[in-house]
Formats: structure tokens, C-alpha cells, sequence
């Protein structure tokens, strides 16, 4: 091969001798991998709020494998390896950005005169992660699945509490995690989100049933002298990471579908959609749901004229909720109580 390279290079007039030399010249100047990224980081083009998260993640996930390594030396077999080792401990969209990130640093050094290769060519997202669609929600047959298997898969007793937390409450996955017992008011019945912890920047009330109830004490239980109800299993003065969650998710599904039963994909955040559209469909009034959500529609009407809290009857559909969800799990039918019972109707006075 070298010898046909050679009479090429003299057909077509180049010196086979100094292209030697130039080759030598440029494997002694070469640039290792974690030389171009950080040239990359500082000039490519792009936001600072994107700039911030790929800096973080090209330190965390890229520079520790491939720092020192030139350019030609990193395969796509190795970053195939490298995002499948990501995507196992339960961090599907990390391992897309570091194939994305590759592949633009890749794409940088080639624009400057690099002659290789990008690695990223030859491995697709889709052949790293599949993501769940944005719209996914469960039915109440993946819910009983969903429950049952996740009976079975090898986790700690507060992360199997927890799932059911996210779905009994519909709060968000960090509104869960980085819980404190100070916001819980187990004589009332209710956990209050600080504003500092809401989407919204406004508290929050999460009126909790009597399954909830015995949720927080389980974890209050397991919690010991932690301040927080999730604390990382080995930091009892931090909450749990982040990826914990997702892990599970991952497990639950895997082992529902080896066994033939129907569950597909899901996330944390499927949970709380899927609390509000089988609410919805059951007939419960969307107010009430949407106040549960902590959703407030600032760009309509309804959102300005609609500042009622609702406490009574969202306490009265939390209920029904997790005793709906008792039911299913137990494969029984339940027909939901829409209104509560001591709710007072108003009736149209006849002289009117």
C-alpha cells in the first residue's frame, strides 16, 4: 500500500520523500483530543447557557477517558463503548450530547486541516438511546404493571416509595427530590413547596392522601436523622442523585417487557402527565387538576380570574386518585366520585 501511495505521489508530482516528512512533521505536532475540544469550547459559535452545560459536560464525560488521545486514535467502536457505559447507569440524553459534542469537536479540527476521520459518522443517536415521545402517558393496565414489577426489581425500599410518590402526587421529579422534612405537615395533611423550589416561584400546596401518608412515614422512617425524605444512600445530608430515578424506570420496563407484559418506556416525568390525562378522562374538573400541577395560565382569562386554591375538593380528588390506582393495581374496576360529598351545590334561586 505504502509503495502505491508512493507512484501515486509521483504521478501526480508530489515528492514521495517529503510527503514522508510532512507526515512525520504532523504526527510530532499533532493535537490530542482534549487540546481541540477546549479550542472548540472557546471558539465555536454558540449560546452561553449551552456553552456552560457542554463545557460541564465535555469535563465530566469526555476528558477523563480521552484527554491525551490524538485525534486518530479514538474509534467509533470506542465511542459506541463509551456512551453505551453512560446509558446504562441510566443517563440516556448525557450520552447523546457526548456523541453530539465528539462530532462537533470532530467537525472543528477538520475545518482547521485536520486529515481524520469523525468517529460520530458511524454512530447514529439512534443507535445509542431511543427517547420516549413528549406526549407519552400511562394506561391504567402499564400502571398495575408498572407497580407490581417494580415489587421485583433490585432497588432500595425508598426508591420503590418514591415512584409512587411521583405518581400519587404529580409533582415534579425535582420537587420530590429535593424534599425536606420541614416542608411536610403530617397533622394537616399537607406538603408545602416552598416558592424558591417551584417552577413558578410561587409555594405550593400537595394535599397528600392517606396512601401518601403512609408513604412519608415509611420514609421518615428509613430517613433517620436526615433532613431530607430522599437522601443519597451514602450522603444522608444530600438528596438522592439525580439519575437514580431513571435508572429504575429503565429497570422496571425491562423487566416487564422480558416477561410479555405490556409496559413501554416511560420517564419520571410520564408519571405526573399521566396522573393528569387519566384524571381528565375520568371527569374530574380541570381546574382542580390543573391547580394540583401547580399550573397557572398567566397568558388567558382563565388563568387571571382563577386564583381559587380549591383545598377541599383537591384534597377529595387526591383521594379518589390513589384509591383509583389501589383498585387497578388489585385489577378491580373503581367508578371515581367526582364531587365530594359535603361539597355545597349551588342552586339557582327561583326568583331569578
Amino acid at each position: 500500500e505504502a509503495t502505491i501511495d508512493a507512484k501515486r505521489a509521483v504521478f501526480e508530482g508530489r515528492s514521495p520523500a517529503q510527503e514522508k516528512q510532512r507526515d512525520k512533521r504532523r504526527i510530532k505536532e499533532a493535537k490530542s483530543f482534549g487540546e481541540f475540544g477546549e479550542r472548540w469550547l472557546v471558539k465555536a459559535p454558540m449560546a452561553d447557557s449551552t456553552r456552560a452545560m457542554r463545557r460541564s459536560i465535555f469535563e465530566r464525560e469526555l476528558l477523563p477517558v480521552w484527554k491525551n488521545r490524538l485525534l486518530t486514535e479514538i474509534t467509533p467502536d470506542d465511542l459506541r463503548a463509551h456512551c453505551g457505559k453512560i446509558v446504562d447507569r441510566g443517563a440516556p440524553a448525557t450520552a447523546i450530547h457526548v456523541r453530539d459534542i465528539l462530532k462537533q469537536i470532530y467537525g472543528f479540527a477538520i475545518l482547521h486541516g485536520e486529515k481524520v476521520a469523525n468517529p460520530a459518522d458511524d454512530v447514529g443517536p439512534a443507535s445509542i438511546a431511543k427517547f420516549v415521545p413528549k406526549d407519552r402517558s400511562l394506561s391504567p393496565t402499564e400502571i398495575r404493571v408498572m407497580l407490581k414489577q417494580l415489587d421485583h426489581v433490585a432497588t432500595l425500599p425508598t426508591i420503590r416509595l418514591g415512584m409512587r410518590l411521583f405518581l400519587l402526587t404529580m409533582v415534579r421529579k425535582s420537587e420530590l427530590q429535593d424534599a425536606v422534612w420541614d416542608e411536610v405537615d403530617f397533622e394537616n395533611a399537607v406538603w408545602t413547596i416552598p416558592k424558591e423550589r417551584m417552577k413558578r416561584s410561587k409555594a405550593h400546596n400537595v394535599y397528600l392522601s392517606q396512601q401518601c401518608l403512609d408513604i412519608m412515614i415509611a420514609l421518615k422512617t428509613c430517613a433517620g436523622n436526615s433532613r431530607y425524605l430522599l437522601p443519597s444512600r451514602y450522603d444522608a445530608d444530600a438528596p438522592m442523585s439525580r439519575a437514580t430515578f431513571n435508572r429504575v424506570t429503565y429497570a422496571v420496563v425491562e423487566r416487564a417487557q422480558k416477561e410479555g407484559l405490556p409496559l413501554e418506556p416511560f420517564t419520571v416525568h410520564d408519571l405526573r402527565r399521566t396522573g393528569s390525562t387519566l384524571l381528565n378522562e375520568l371527569g374530574f374538573n380541570s381546574d382542580w387538576i390543573e391547580k394540583c400541577l401547580a399550573h397557572e395560565d398567566g397568558r388567558s382569562s382563565r388563568g387571571v380570574y382563577n386564583k381559587a386554591e380549591y383545598e377541599h375538593q383537591r384534597r377529595h380528588m387526591m383521594q379518589e386518585w390513589s384509591d383509583i390506582i389501589d383498585a387497578w393495581v388489585a385489577g378491580q374496576k373503581r367508578v371515581p366520585v367526582l364531587i365530594p360529598p359535603s361539597m355545597p351545590m349551588l342552586v339557582p334561586d327561583p326568583a331569578l
